[in-house]
């Protein structure tokens, strides 16, 4: 004869505390992945049309990148090297050179890119007129107090962004078609 035995049922009671306890163990002990990127303060958006202003063309420095990677500085071929010293040339000119800047609080940079132009290209390009602000602003700081910028308090910091604000315009990107830059010499 068969005897009926009831098989044991297994406690279940801790099973959601168990379930808890390893949630919450993955939650603190997983990191999650910072997005990089490039820090910028874009202006608040406005419905206004922005007004007319009138700029010399002098205070401006045009910097095109094609799709091909070239850089092209007031219409001239540039090697990315020397961006960062024609940057900091153009605006801490003074007027001095009639082709850069009358004053560092007026110059203006003007970067344009191609649809083609490879991210590290751009990347690369901020980084050298990033760098030449900072050269420029840590030159001025050490000059007047003796210090570098980031060691100044705020209201000092403050006045030497002041004296020489970065100013960089980035023009919408469009497709130039990977126009090479002209030949040396003003050849087409």
């Amino acid at each position: 004869m068969r005897q009926n035995r009831k098989i044991p049922e297994i406690n279940a009671g801790s099973m959601a505390d168990i379930a808890f306890l390893l949630l919450i163990f993955f939650l603190v002990t997983t990191t999650m992945d910072v997005d990089k990127g490039l820090l910028t303060l874009l202006p608040p958006w406005s419905t206004e049309e922005p007004p007319d202003v009138k700029s010399n063309r002098r205070n401006v420095l045009d910097i095109l990148v094609n799709s091909r990677d070239q850089l092209l500085v007031k219409g001239k071929p540039l090697d990315l090297s020397e961006l960062k010293d024609l940057t900091k040339k153009h605006v801490n000119n003074n007027g001095v050179d009639p082709e850069y800047s009358v004053d560092p609080q007026k110059a203006v940079v003007s970067l344009k890119n191609d649809k083609g132009t490879t991210y590290n290209m751009y990347i690369s390009v901020q980084n050298e007129l990033k760098a030449a602000y900072n050269e420029l602003r840590d030159d001025y700081a050490k000059t007047k107090y003796g210090m570098k910028l980031d060691d100044l308090s705020e209201d000092k910091q403050k006045e030497v962004k002041d004296t020489y604000p970065l100013r960089i315009s980035e023009a919408e990107p469009e497709d130039l078609g990977g126009a090479a830059p002209p030949a040396p010499g003003g050849g087409q």
